[in-house]
């Protein structure tokens, strides 16, 4: 759960500075020392669950605003960077790019397919829909008995509430972007 307490680090100096609050004045008004909302803000500290319920109570804000993860004005991401999210050596390998919890409205996949390759996904529910993006190749895509080729440079959108399959029926590799949103 490290990513809590950095959540937690970040959050806290966040809002502590947008009410432009002193450690000292944030200290009178949570009742926790000022030594520990430092550590805290420094991720140098477990805070329990009672010493969070102090931080929010005082600053007057919801327990989740303290977990949540922070808002980014800006992430860059690196595919070289990642670990896989899935890989089937030789076959495919996706990466999750941008994770739903980031933003509780979509996520975004890179996903590579070797030559003669397919990558199989299952149902995502109904009212879930994919947009696909191909940056490099062609996608033979193939969801409830519908057969769609989408080219280099075409962007492809389709219902996900049924098992769908990204087939690469040519000789070089697939590469695309894949944006899945549920809109209930």
């Amino acid at each position: 759960m490290d990513y809590l307490s950095k959540n937690v680090a970040a959050n806290l100096k966040r809002i502590r500075k947008s009410k432009c609050m002193s450690l000292d004045q944030t200290a009178e008004q949570t009742g926790v020392s000022k030594s520990m909302l430092a550590q805290i803000e420094k991720d140098a500290a477990n805070p329990s669950l009672g010493t969070l319920g102090k931080i929010a109570s005082g600053l007057r804000i919801e327990f989740h605003e303290l977990i949540d993860t922070p808002p980014m004005e800006s992430c860059l991401v690196d595919i070289k960077d990642m670990i896989p999210t899935k890989e089937s050596e030789g076959k495919y390998t996706v990466w999750t790019c941008f994770p739903y919890e980031d933003n509780h409205l979509f996520e975004i996949y890179r996903i590579n397919i070797e030559a003669g390759n397919e990558y199989v996904s299952g149902a995502h529910g109904e009212k879930t829909r994919e947009y696909i993006s191909v940056f490099n190749g062609q996608l033979t895509i193939e969801c409830n008995n519908d057969i769609q080729i989408v080219e280099c440079g075409q962007v492809y959108r389709f219902e996900t509430d049924k098992v769908h399959t990204y087939r690469n029926e040519t000789d070089e590799r697939l590469e695309l972007l894949c944006v899945f949103m549920d809109y209930h």
